[in-house]
């Protein structure tokens, strides 16, 4: 017995990535949330995770551009791994007391220094104006950052599932190991 294509686990990322985004958008308009440079950051994890999900997906089924697709996909787990670090992290700031931590410091790290140029490029989509260690809204009980963890993590499982099962259907055809 074998399991989801490599292709559909990648169709699957890349459109659930992409929901994801566009949620982050709606979200952020319906419900007034101030996104911080984490949120934004994190935003733009699952843009990239989409566009590379896409194209394992597109290159997955062709003889000759599986390993291409495979290359592309294989770059989707140190970024699905990224944003479970930020996600995680984001996380924690969120359990903790109020007033005890901020991710505001005194000089802007790489990820805030990238948002906030993001953010003069296209303000719509990566102006951050809020702060990290604010939960805002809570859905099912699970802040967004919770969210956006569990999905990464999703991420890195089918990235790893899509990868394993696509060197298995290389190298035993697309019937399985036992047909």
């Amino acid at each position: 017995m074998t399991g989801p294509s490599p292709r559909l686990l990648w169709g699957l990322m890349a459109g659930g990535c992409a929901i994801a985004v566009a949620s982050s958008f709606v979200m952020t308009d319906w419900l007034a949330l101030d996104p911080c440079h984490l949120c934004i950051f994190q935003r733009l994890l699952f843009m990239v995770l989409a566009v590379l999900a896409l194209g394992a997906a597109l290159g997955a089924g062709h003889r000759g551009a599986g390993i291409f697709g495979r290359l592309i996909g294989a770059l989707t787990l140190p970024v699905s791994a990224t944003g479970i670090g930020v996600a995680g992290y984001q996380s924690w700031l969120q359990l903790q007391p109020p007033e005890s931590v901020s991710c505001v410091a005194g000089a802007p790290g790489l990820i805030e220094r990238w948002v906030e140029w993001l953010g003069q490029q296209a303000p719509a989509l990566f102006m951050a104006t809020g702060f990290c260690e604010d939960a805002g809204a809570l859905i099912l009980g699970l802040s967004l950052a919770n969210w956006a963890l569990l999905g990464f993590a999703l991420c890195l499982g089918g990235g790893v599932l899509a990868l394993v099962g696509g060197r298995a259907e290389g190298r035993f055809g697309r019937e399985g190991v036992g047909d």
